[in-house]
C-alpha cells in the first residue's frame, strides 16, 4: 500500500485557541466521523457494517463487498474512509465495523512487527497465528497491490529485462525513483541489493514524495530515471505501457487483498460471499476498478463497485 505522505510542521497556537478550534470543528463536523454510530455487533449475523481505509482502492473494494453481501440477504451499512490501519483495526476490534478489505503482508507486519516472511503461503500461515481472538480473515484474493520495480517498455527491450535480477547487471547505469524512505526500508534499496545484487548509489536515487504517483511516472516516462517503485494496481502501468519486473525471490511482501472481520461477525454465509468476490478479484481486476475510479471517467467508488459486481454476476445470490 502506498506510504502516507509526509506531514508539514504543525503551527503552534495558544492552548485556549486550540481547544476552541477543536470544539468548533467537532460541532461543525457533526456526523462526518466515519465511525459515528455503534455498528452492528449484535447477535444477528445478517447485519454487517463494511468499512474501508481512506484511499480509493480500499473504498471501492469495500463497496464491492457491500454490494455482494446485500445481494445475498445481508443488511449492510458502510463506513468508508476510516483512516489508516492504526484507526480501522481498533474499530474492528471494538465492532464499530464488521469487515473491511486489507492487505496480507502489511496486516501481518502491523500485527507482528517481527515478522519477516514475504511469500504468499508463509504470510497466510503467519497471519493466521497473529490475528488473535478478536480478528478473523476469509480467503485472500489472488489480486495484490504491492510495491514493484517498474521500467518503460523501451528500457525492458533494450536491456532484455524480465525480472529484477536482470536489472542488476546494469546497476552502474540505473537511476531509480521512489519515496525517500525507499532508500532505508528493508525491502527498498537495501533489500534489492541483498536479494538481487541491484546496487543503486545515493547519487543515482531520485526521491519523489508521491508514493509512485504521477510525478514518479513522469520521471520514468521522460527518461529522468530508468526504474521506479510503483504499485502493482496503478492505472498508470497500462496507460503508459510500463513493465513490472518479476520478483521471484520475494523481496517485496505479498499484499493480497483479504477480507478482515471482527471475529464475532464472521459467519459461514458472509465468508462464502466474500470468498466468491475474492476468487474473481485478480490484480488485473483491481487495476480495472482503479482505472474506473481514478482514471479519466472518475467514477464514484460505489458506482464502479455496482458495475463490477453486476459484470461478474456477484449481484445475485451465490449457490
Amino acid at each position: 500500500m502506498p506510504a502516507a505522505p509526509r506531514r508539514r510542521p504543525v503551527p503552534r497556537f495558544p492552548v485556549a485557541a486550540v481547544v476552541f478550534a477543536v470544539a468548533a470543528a467537532l460541532t461543525a463536523c457533526g456526523n462526518s466521523d466515519p465511525l459515528a454510530g455503534s455498528g452492528h455487533c449484535d447477535a444477528d449475523p445478517s447485519r454487517l457494517t463494511v468499512g474501508s481505509a481512506n484511499f480509493p482502492e480500499s473504498e471501492t473494494v469495500a463497496d464491492v463487498y457491500a454490494e455482494a453481501l446485500r445481494a445475498n440477504g445481508f443488511t449492510v451499512d458502510t463506513k468508508p474512509g476510516i483512516g489508516s490501519r492504526e484507526a480501522y483495526v481498533p474499530a474492528l476490534r471494538q465492532c464499530s465495523v464488521s469487515v473491511l478489505p486489507d492487505y496480507t503482508g502489511n496486516l501481518l507486519r502491523y500485527l507482528d512487527p517481527k515478522a519477516t516472511v514475504s511469500a504468499e503461503p508463509e504470510i497466510e500461515r503467519a497471519l493466521a497465528g497473529a490475528l488473535g481472538p478478536d480478528l478473523a480473515v476469509a480467503t485472500p484474493a489472488p489480486g495484490q497491490d504491492s510495491d514493484a520495480v517498474v521500467v518503460t517498455r523501451a528500457t525492458a527491450d533494450r536491456w532484455h529485462l524480465q525480472s529484477i535480477a536482470d536489472l542488476a547487471a546494469h546497476s552502474g547505469e540505473v537511476k531509480f525513483a521512489g519515496m525517500a524512505e525507499f532508500q532505508e526500508r528493508p525491502d527498498g534499496l537495501p533489500g534489492l541489493k541483498e536479494t538481487y545484487h541491484l546496487t543503486i548509489s545515493p547519487g543515482a536515487f531520485v526521491p519523489i514524495a508521491d508514493g509512485g504517483g504521477p510525478a514518479t511516472v513522469r520521471a520514468l516516462t521522460s527518461g529522468q530515471v530508468d526504474a521506479a517503485d510503483i504499485f502493482t494496481t496503478s492505472p498508470a502501468l497500462a496507460a503508459n505501457d510500463l513493465v513490472v519486473l518479476a520478483d521471484p525471490l520475494h523481496n517485496f511482501s505479498a499484499q493480497n487483498v483479504v477480507p478482515l472481520f471482527n471475529a464475532r461477525k464472521k459467519s459461514d454465509r458472509a465468508t462464502a460471499v466474500l470468498n466468491a468476490v475474492s476468487a474473481q478479484l485478480t490484480t488485473d481486476q483491481l487495476l480495472a476498478l482503479n482505472e474506473a475510479v481514478s482514471g479519466a471517467s472518475k467514477t464514484e467508488p460505489a458506482a464502479a463497485a455496482k458495475a463490477w459486481t453486476a459484470a461478474h454476476h456477484l449481484d445475485q445470490p451465490i449457490g
